[in-house]
């Protein structure tokens, strides 16, 4: 209830990646207030697995040669990923003291759901990364819009529609399901780090990065998937004492500012390379919800296929590479000096 609550109040209200961060806020808050919150195993890894395939149904043979059409613009994006991971990590240990993989998972930029999907099954402190990654969504999620609003930028008038379900597409939605959940299954029984999110983003991308399929989620399953992983999430804040909670935010906040510093810098490189306006790789840069900065695009009269390339390569690589790192920050954990950001907090 509270998660639906949540969720549907900023979903509404127009707040890009509102279900998911309305959820998360709401049922922390009731977790925080001492409401006990509680969420399947099996219902959580399902969630994880319809995530993943709503993530590879964004894919289109547009993007992919996309991949090739930015090649420097591309290489900077990932560059400059890599840095905001290295030093955002660096950062939360050196000044908060937090653990590697804890640090590691709050510092990558976009893609909160699997994110969190990952620090759930790593063990890492879910409340930790959830607070660090949801004051990130929410700054950009206001922040940009109002900074081009501001500039005068931002065309409220129309906006072109995405993709949609249609009911005569239910054939094309079964077996997208069953061959996305075959894969997260072997990919899970394999051991493969974060398969079940991995193998159904893996296999949803492939059939549509190929054209083989081109049904997407229903949009009410896509907010009902939204707002229940919220609530997992969300309800991992369940003991977390109030100084903890501002730690965390400040933690959020430093975060933040060196994931922008560095952004900018290389945004700046990239001008210097390329003719590019600098809003539009503003918009392409940021480490925003792929929905949120397509929306914005569209609205700003920006190349959607410019930015959305953008975005997915950013996830993509990041959701390639984090499993693995993540695996071996896990074996390491125990010769970790660092302790874990929420030690002093009651363990739930």
């Amino acid at each position: 209830m509270f998660a639906a609550i949540g969720g549907l109040v900023l979903g509404y209200l127009g707040m890009p990646a509102g279900y998911l961060s309305g959820s998360i806020l709401a049922v922390a808050i009731a977790a925080l207030a001492g409401r006990p919150m509680h969420v399947p195993t099996t219902m959580m890894r399902v969630l994880v697995v319809l995530i993943g395939i709503s993530l590879g149904a964004v894919v289109t043979p547009e993007t992919l040669r996309g991949v090739t059409s930015y090649p420097v613009s591309i290489a900077v994006l990932l560059a400059a990923t890599v840095v905001i991971v290295v030093a955002g990590t660096a950062y939360l240990r050196v000044v908060h003291g937090w653990d590697k993989l804890t640090a590691y998972l709050a510092s990558v930029p976009g893609g909160l759901s699997q994110v969190m999907a990952l620090a759930i099954e790593f063990k890492a402190d879910v409340r930790a990364v959830a607070i660090v990654q949801t004051v990130r969504v929410i700054i950009l999620a206001v922040g940009l819009p109002a900074l081009f609003a501001g500039l005068g930028l931002v065309d409220h008038t129309h906006a072109e529609p995405t993709a949609s379900f249609s009911p005569s597409q239910f054939d094309e939605l079964a077996i997208l399901i069953v061959v996305s959940a075959f894969a997260a299954v072997i990919a899970h029984k394999i051991r493969f780090p974060g398969g079940l999110l991995f193998g159904a983003m893996l296999a949803s991308a492939a059939l549509h990065g190929t054209d083989t399929l081109r049904v997407v989620m229903p949009w009410w399953l896509s907010y009902v998937v939204m707002i229940a992983f919220g609530a997992v999430s969300g309800a991992r804040f369940a003991n977390t004492p109030l100084r903890l909670l501002l730690r965390f935010t400040g933690a959020a906040l430093g975060v933040f500012a060196v994931a922008v510093a560095i952004t900018g810098g290389f945004a700046v490189l990239l001008l210097g390379l390329l003719d590019i306006p600098i809003a539009e790789v503003m918009v392409a840069y940021a480490p925003g919800a792929v929905d949120a900065m397509l929306l914005l695009a569209l609205a700003l009269h920006f190349d959607p296929v410019y930015v959305g390339t953008h975005h997915l390569v950013r996830i993509f690589f990041a959701m390639i590479v984090t499993p693995f790192v993540v695996r071996l920050r896990a074996r390491g954990g125990e010769k970790d000096p660092a302790v874990k950001p929420s030690a002093d907090a009651i363990d739930d």
